[in-house]
């Protein structure tokens, strides 16, 4: 089992154990750690705590990462959109409406389905129902997706995720007319108190960053183009809704009246990444989906 070992630092001081862990590493959920914590797989200074624990400085936390469980995930031939493959890395361009990786009753019709149906060598290192991924978009986002078919790819992937140095530049439609032309929204994201399934802006929330421009503007709409420094959950819906422009179609973030595309009008159409083992720059974009570019035009046409 690999570890990770980690020294509290001072302004760490006084954080829940579950937050500081989950806050290492972008791909450890908080209530992945918390599982951690209550199987002894976490000691802080030689002795296990309780998930609630608050940190002091030079606290010495020792993490055993537990090795992925035996894939219980059954390959399905699917007509997958691939738009660059090697032995290290495959990009693909996920449509709307199909969920990434598989979860707790939700084990069939997902990317990771098709994605091990397509080649057998994916990493390991999420375990049993994430094979080879990296970053996710939501079910009802569309666009580019990395995937790592090796643990090599796996790490390198995700340090520069971590690093950010990767380029994920999103299209959306949003609600209300933006009147400047360009933006950066920095506000700290973690589940809604209110709400646990949804995200929102906390004091003491993930550091998240999202920049904006303006693409064009409608009578009620605006289209905008959307480029990640963070990647935190829902992070361009909740951010959009905080400054008032919430995604068309967004049923959890939008409002109640808003426009019927079964889901968000978000694409991911551009992104890049420095290739794990050539260290070459590779930038890939895909063009916006049929209904999407429909609904431009309706848009279009009404002004």
């Amino acid at each position: 089992m690999e570890k990770m070992e980690h020294t509290i630092l001072e302004e760490q001081k006084g954080d829940r154990i579950d937050k500081v862990i989950s806050g290492l590493n972008e791909e450890w959920s908080r209530t992945q750690v918390q599982d951690w914590i209550k199987e002894g797989n976490v000691l802080v200074n030689g002795k296990n705590v309780k998930t609630n624990y608050k940190c002091s400085v030079s606290d010495f936390i020792v993490i055993t990462i537990p090795e992925p469980e035996e894939l219980d995930v059954v390959p399905e031939e699917m007509d997958l959109d691939i738009y660059y493959e090697d032995k290290d890395v495959l990009v693909v361009n996920k449509p709307k409406g199909m969920v990434v990786h598989p979860a707790p009753g939700h084990l069939t019709g997902t990317l990771v389905n098709g994605l091990m149906a397509h080649c057998k060598d994916l990493s390991g290192i999420n375990g049993v129902l994430r094979p080879g991924i990296v970053h996710r978009i939501d079910k009802d986002t569309s666009g580019l997706l990395m995937v790592a078919k090796n643990d090599l790819a796996h790490e390198s992937l995700v340090n520069q995720l971590v690093e950010k140095s990767v380029t994920r530049k999103y299209k959306a439609i949003v609600h209300g007319v933006i009147p400047h032309e360009y933006g950066t929204i920095d506000a700290p994201l973690g589940r809604d108190p209110k709400d646990r399934q949804s995200m929102t802006v906390v004091d003491n929330g993930k550091h998240a960053v999202t920049h904006f421009r303006v693409l064009e503007r409608f009578n009620e709409f605006t289209f905008v183009e959307c480029q990640l420094e963070t990647g935190r959950t829902h992070q361009i819906r909740v951010h959009m809704k905080y400054i008032g422009y919430p995604l068309a179609g967004d049923p959890k973030y939008g409002p109640r009246k808003t426009l019927d595309l079964n889901g968000q009008a978000l694409h991911a159409g551009l992104l890049g990444f420095i290739h794990p083992r050539t260290n070459e720059y590779l930038e890939f974009e895909a063009p916006l989906p049929e209904d999407f570019e429909e609904l431009l035009d309706r848009l279009r046409n009404n002004r």
